[in-house]
């Protein structure tokens, strides 16, 4: 492991460490036995369920990305690019952010693809999943759903000033990945120019990732795939917001207040918490979502608890069994899955011209 990942997990365990610790402080008459009782209430169908839509939602990502490589790789399809997305996932949940690039770098080798080309498609895919969830929950929250009736109705009109700033910021990458790609070159130019005497590395690698950016932005090659990558991002996460209700269902009328549109509120806690957590242990996802039900649905310390745990299994622990066994059958080793996409990472030299269909 180098010396910045090693800081990174330092850093994160030290937040994390901090954020248990408030977290457990204001928990002083946590009920243990109530916490371990809450899960035998649970519905084992409904969890099941949602742990067929969550490989539902990865299977739709799979297709995405047959969309992205439909101009370079025709012949590729969606159940090909399935066992990479799997194995990816269980290496993003068992490795944290080192297992990130196992992923794109899978499904290059699949293709005999450059990981240059499929680096900058795993950039692009970013884009349409923030514009995705944007659209769901800024639809929501501005369109007469149950988010309006939440139990804490002063959280409504936070979401409202949320739901604004997401949309500015959705549009923001927008505009951005429209000016990159008519003027990648020209900025990437400007940019080696701007650091040559300061930081000419720094400059180089920035320009790169430019150029790397700009070429993935290639793979939306028509309006007609950019309206199908936008179609199966919206059902993909809508699916993924499905699987959320199923858990949550699951605990009966412990959780009946949390209705419809409101599981979006959830999702998009847990996707903010795990920007901070533990390879293989999570955390930042089960505390935001675990505080999403105490400070916005009222829950119990120990149902949310509970709660949080089981969603952060079902949403991303889940896809590890099939994602190990894939990898096994193709005799494929993780950590070792993880280190060479970085020293790829590091080590390639991406070309000035878009690389979506550059061949090894």
């Amino acid at each position: 492991m180098g010396k910045k990942r090693t800081l990174a997990y330092a850093v994160i365990t030290a937040i994390l460490a901090a954020l248990i610790y408030m977290q457990f402080r204001t928990w002083k008459n946590f009920d243990w036995p109530l916490f371990w009782g809450q899960f035998k209430l649970v519905s084992p169908l409904l969890v099941f369920n949602g742990v067929v839509l969550i490989y539902i939602s990865h299977w739709l990502r799979a297709r995405r990305w047959k969309i992205f490589l439909r101009r370079v790789r025709k012949d590729v399809s969606s159940a090909s690019l399935f066992p990479p997305t799997l194995i990816g996932f269980a290496g993003l949940a068992l490795l944290g952010r080192a297992g990130e690039l196992i992923r794109p770098y899978l499904i290059a080798r699949r293709t005999n693809l450059s990981f240059p080309s499929q680096l900058a498609a795993w950039a692009v895919e970013r884009i349409f999943d923030a514009g995705a969830f944007t659209v769901l929950i800024v639809l929501a929250i501005f369109l007469p759903t149950q988010i309006r009736f939440l139990p804490n109705p002063e959280i409504y009109p936070r979401l409202r000033v949320a739901g604004f700033l997401l949309v500015a910021l959705v549009a923001g990458l927008a505009l951005g990945a429209v000016t990159v790609s008519k003027y990648g070159e020209v900025l990437a130019a400007w940019i080696e120019r701007r650091f040559s005497r300061v930081a000419a590395d720094a400059g180089h690698r920035l320009a790169q990732r430019l150029r790397e950016f700009q070429g993935g932005l290639d793979t939306i090659h028509s309006p007609v795939a950019f309206l199908e990558l936008s179609v199966v991002s919206v059902v993909m996460w809508g699916i993924i917001a499905l699987a959320y209700r199923e858990v949550i269902s699951a605990y009966g009328s412990a959780l009946a207040n949390v209705r419809g549109a409101q599981v979006l509120l959830l999702t998009g806690s847990s996707m903010l918490g795990s920007l901070i957590q533990l390879p293989g242990v999570g955390g930042g996802s089960q505390l935001a979502t675990i505080s999403a039900l105490e400070h916005i649905f009222h829950a119990s310390h120990e149902l949310a608890a509970s709660c949080g745990i089981l969603l952060w299994l079902v949403t991303f622990v889940s896809i590890v069994p099939a994602g190990l066994l894939l990898a096994h059958r193709e005799r494929l080793s993780l950590r070792r899955l993880s280190e060479e996409s970085e020293q790829e990472e590091t080590q390639a030299e991406f070309p000035a011209h878009p690389v979506t269909g550059s061949v090894k």
